[in-house]
Parts: C-alpha cells; structure tokens; sequence
C-alpha cells in the first residue's frame, strides 16, 4: 500500500511538523522564496511559492515519486504499454497529439500513420463545411454545427470552443448536445433551419444510451423539417465512432464516419476525431496548433526531470493537500472568461480519472485519493465563493489561471483583472491579522470579521495570451498531472467502472416507466415506490 511506504511515512511525520507554519513566516524567513520557487516550462510560468511547503517538503514528495517509480510509468505510457489494465488497453491520448512521421506501436502496428490518416479526412471535411462547398440535402450550405456526445465526447469540444472562440468562424453557429433532457436537443434547434444544420454524433460504440436517444430525437426533426425525407439524413448527419454497422444502420454515410480507437479514454479524446467540431469551428491551422501545444507539454512530462517538471509538481502538490492535510476540493479559477467551461472540463478529467477507492492491487486505499474540483472565471467567484476560500472552514488549495495579453483589449480592463488575481493570492496566503485591522480603527466587536486567517494555499500559472497552442498545453498539463496523481495513489487512472452501474439499471428501469402494462418491479421498497409515483403522476397529467 502506497501509505505504508517509506516515503510516505516520512511525509506524514513532516506534516506534523509543518501543518501549523504559516506563510507569512515561510516568506520572512526567505526574502527570495516568490523568485525562487517558480517554474517556467513549455511556455507556461508556475508560481508554486504560496504554497505550504518548504525545500524539505519538496524533496520528500521527490522521494515519494520516485518510490512510485512515476518515471518508469510515464515512460509505459508514452511507449504504448497497456498501463489501463482492468480493461486491457494502452493509454495513448498522446500519440493522437505527434507529429507526422512519429512512431508509437499498439500490438505490434505503429499507430501514427492512422491518426494522421484520421486528421487528413477531418482537414478535409472541415475545409469542405467552411467553405461552403458541404451543401445541405436542399443544396443550401452548412451554418449551424451541433456535436451530439455525452461526456469526454461533450465537454472537450465545448470547453474548446468557448476557450477559442476568438478564433471561430462567426459565419456559423455552434451548439453542442449532451443531456438526454429533452431540452436540451430543443432548445439547441429551436431557431435553426434543418436546411442548413449539420449534426455530428460521437459516440464510440454508437450504442451510448443519452447520445443515440439524442441523434434519432434530432434526425426526426431533420427529417421531419425536411419534408419528410429520410435520404436528407446523409447530408446533415456524420459520426465520430467506431462501429460503422450501426453507424450505417443510423443512415449515416460510412464515408463520413470519422474513427478513433480503444486507447483513447473519453475524457482525454478532445484531440481525436471527437475534436471535429473545434477544427470546423477553428480551422485545421488552429487545430493543429492545439495538438502542438499539447504535444510539446508532453515532450516536457516525458524527458523533464521530476523536481523541474510542471505536471510532476502540481501533482504532487496535489497529493500534499488532499492525502496530508484531508482537504476535499480544489477550485481552479481561470481569469479569462474564455475559459469558462475549463473548470467543467476538469471536473471529469479529474474526478472520473481519480475518483476510486480501490488501489490497483484491488485493495481498498487507507488515504484520500482525488478532491472535487470545481470552480468559475475571473472576478465572477469572487463575489461568489471566495467568501468560503478566504474564511470558511475549509482548506480549499486554488489554482489561478492568467495571461498576460488580453485577446479584447478595452481600456484598462485587463490590468484590473489580473490585479483581482494577484491580489486574491496574496490575500489567500497572508490573510490581515486581528492587530492590522484593529491599527485601522475597526471596534473591538467587529474585528474577529474582518481578520482574515491566510495561509490559504495557491499556485498561479501564466501564459503569454489564450490561444490554440496555449490551451493544448494547458490542457495536457492537467492530464499528466492527474496521471502524476494515480500512481502515485497507485489506482487506474483510466477506466471508470464506476459509471457503468448507473447505465445498467437505468437501460433496466426505462421500460418499467413506459410499458402500458404495470411492471412488476423488484427494486428497493424506495425505487419501487418513485416509479410507481412517476407512472401515476405521468397518468394524472396527460
């Protein structure tokens, strides 16, 4: 067990040692410490100084990720090695980000070749919507993409095309679809003309409950508004998959089905052929430049040596807070509203990677493994949430997310902007002493709320302006920190078994709730009862 390792029992007797220092003290005792403990690789600057730890702290993570042997396992990954293992697969999100010309093998095959192949035919199709030479079933061209997906084959390309936005084709309309609520399919169409819509369906296996139920909701009012021709499906429709049988059988083209394989995980798909809503958004250029950006944070998780290698430390930070110092959230706050799906995206990557209490060994862990992550763009949270960060009673470690050039430049407004950032982490980590604000003036009674506590940890992480490139090196630098994480917690970072029980009895439960007939059910009293009441209420308001 991780916890009975050497390395980890050294950290927990420097915990005890250091869980009451404060910041304002480790900044006193090192005048230099905000110089000297940041970090700029890959184009991104870390400032990791407002963090609890000392030197010591530092080399004791060190020593944990080398007892974890986290270089022997970032080397399994990268080579193809079938480091998922309960379900039999390599982990290879970064072979879909090399360059031409690369070689990774899976099963003897060396897979670049195919994923070149797979972002030629997306260049292609993308050039073709954009230009308008991708006509409708009426002739008329394509203005309004919707992607139909459900988790990582949502909330990459939303997160993408929020993030990038600035560098859109606003001549079309992008929607994204992912609630099997119908309202969300509706409101998506509601003012859209079917002569000019193009759906794109990802899904894997093409059987996803929420995603398929989704499509055919969406072909019939394609159709539908279409005169009631099936044959219009053809060229509204494409899908991101894997099984052309059902894809077919759906009245989509073979020829438009763009593939990807098994050892893409969901969550770490947005630079597949999941991603073909963002090239068209985007551009292949700006596409590409995202997979550059990714595969250049890559290239540094891979060759950089741990103690100067950005994903490897904030990892490992995270490790700090969540297993020593049992703090049960992380909020990541982007200070570009571009970014505002970015916490979202996180969420997933994070928590459905790391969320598990069972080590690879099928043990059950003896230590807290991933927090909840969570959080809002810029100045929003602050008059929101950061109430709790600031004096709540919670350890809540925060990363903040900057650049330094605005991409809308008014007035003075990115100044100010920035300024709430570095002003927010310097009040998280120093907080105002109850003498400080007693020196301004403030009654005696009303002290004790307006002290600030501090010590409130933070890393601050800036790149020169949000842009493709950028975003691919954000992005990745979250992925390998959270694969820093699991082994280090020593779990599969990439299966997610626990999604699978929920699908399971819902398929189980939706005939029970539509069937003519009364079901004879056998769940829980609880179950039994809350279909029953639906059957009855549904009944009573036809």
């Amino acid at each position: 067990m991780t916890n009975e390792s050497q390395a980890w029992k050294n950290l927990e007797t420097h915990y005890q040692k250091l869980r009451e220092v404060h910041l304002r003290r480790l900044f006193a005792d090192d005048p230099k410490r905000g110089e000297r403990m940041t970090l700029k690789a890959a184009g991104l600057f870390l400032d990791y100084s407002k963090n609890r730890v000392t030197d010591e702290t530092l080399e004791l993570l060190f020593a944990l990720a080398e007892e974890s042997r986290l270089q022997e396992r970032i080397g399994a990954m990268f080579t193809g090695d079938k480091i998922n293992f309960t379900e039999g697969r390599a982990v290879l999100h970064t072979a879909l980000r090399m360059p031409r010309g690369s070689s990774v093998t899976v099963d003897g095959n060396n897979v670049i070749p195919e994923v070149q192949a797979v972002l030629d035919r997306m260049t292609e199709f993308a050039d073709r919507v954009r230009s308008g030479a991708w006509k409708g079933h009426t002739g008329k061209r394509i203005r309004n993409v919707i992607n139909i997906g459900i988790g990582g084959s949502d909330l990459g390309p939303v997160m993408a095309y929020e993030a990038l936005r600035f560098y859109s084709d606003r001549n079309l309309t992008f929607r994204f679809v992912s609630n099997v609520d119908g309202t969300d399919l509706a409101e998506a169409v509601r003012d859209l003309d079917p002569a000019e819509t193009l759906f794109i369906v990802s899904s894997k296996t093409f059987t996803t409950l929420e995603t398929i139920t989704n499509a055919k909701a969406a072909r019939a009012w394609l159709v539908e508004g279409l005169g009631n021709n099936e044959q219009a499906v053809a060229r509204h429709f494409v899908a991101v998959s894997t099984n052309a049988t059902e894809v077919k059988k759906f009245g989509i083209d073979t020829s438009n089905m763009f593939e990807f394989w098994d050892w893409v995980g969901g969550r770490y798909s947005m630079c597949s052929a999941i991603g073909l809503s963002t090239m068209i958004a985007i551009g292949p250029d700006n596409f590409r430049a995202l997979l550059r950006g990714m595969h250049e944070m890559d290239e540094h998780f891979r060759t950089a040596p741990i103690a100067r290698n950005l994903p490897a430390l904030i990892g490992l930070l995270g490790i700090w807070y969540t297993s020593f110092f049992g703090a049960a959230t992380a909020a990541v706050l982007p200070y570009d509203q571009y970014l505002k799906r970015f916490p979202a995206y996180l969420q997933q990557l994070t928590m459905e990677s790391n969320g598990k209490y069972v080590t690879r060994a099928g043990q059950r862990v003896g230590y807290d493994t991933c927090p909840i992550y969570w959080g809002e763009p810029g100045t929003n949270g602050q008059h929101s949430f950061y109430q709790l960060i600031h004096q709540g009673t919670r350890l809540i470690p925060c990363d903040f997310i900057a650049f330094a050039q605005p991409l809308n430049p008014v007035g003075q407004q990115h100044d100010l902007l920035i300024a709430n950032l570095c002003a927010q982490s310097e009040a998280l980590a120093f907080g105002k002493t109850k003498e400080e604000v007693e020196a301004e003036g403030t009654p005696a009674w009303l002290a004790p709320h307006r002290v600030f506590d501090g010590n409130r940890p933070s890393n601050t992480i800036f790149a020169e302006r949000l842009a493709p490139q950028s975003l691919g090196k954000l992005v990745a630098l979250y992925e390998h920190a959270v694969f820093t994480q699991g082994v280090i917690w020593n779990i599969d970072s990439f299966d997610q078994w626990g999604v699978e029980l929920g699908k399971v009895l819902a398929r189980r439960i939706v005939p029970e709730l539509s069937s003519p007939a009364e079901p004879d059910l056998s769940h829980d009293s609880s179950t039994n009862n809350l279909i029953r009441y639906y059957r009855r209420l549904k009944k009573e308001t036809a």
